[in-house]
């Protein structure tokens, strides 16, 4: 489903604060709440908006230190095949299949040095994993939690 621009209004509206009332938004978008509600509920059915959430920062869980891990495959695993070796790590927050040498990249937090490295033991660990290659982030300059696309 491709947003019109009175949607996408509202799904930055949403991803800015998804508790804000529809009241709120329909006076920021130029709707009455009832029909902010009904574009939402639509929008919902669509599977354009897949559900709403609360951002944590890791900080707050303990967890700051961030790394991203490239990921070198062995032959013939699947993307689905990555995804379930990860999703079993509480710290790895994101992953992606990507382009270039490395087959995905994952997003790590973790507590301390220790403790990133030891997931990174585990990840490099899985059946389907040739080798890994990690990076630390020193300072994040740049973080968009919204809709991931520019309004």
């Amino acid at each position: 489903m491709r947003l019109n621009d009175l949607d996408e209004r509202i799904v930055h509206a949403l991803a800015e604060d998804a508790r804000r009332s529809y009241a709120d938004i329909g006076s920021e978008v130029g709707l009455s709440a009832p029909a902010v509600k009904r574009r939402v509920d639509r929008l919902r059915a669509a599977g354009a908006i897949t559900g709403f959430t609360v951002r944590v920062d890791p900080a707050a869980l303990g967890w700051e230190t961030e790394g991203f891990v490239e990921i070198y495959c062995r032959h013939n695993t699947s993307p689905n095949d990555i995804r379930r070796g990860l999703e079993r790590y509480p710290e790895v927050v994101s992953a992606s299949t990507i382009t270039g040498d490395a087959d995905a990249i994952a997003q790590v937090f973790a507590s301390d040095m220790r403790h990133f490295e030891r997931v990174l033991e585990r990840i490099a660990g899985e059946p389907f994993v040739e080798r890994t290659k990690s990076v630390l982030v020193l300072s994040p300059l740049l973080r968009r939690f919204s809709s991931g696309a520019p309004a």
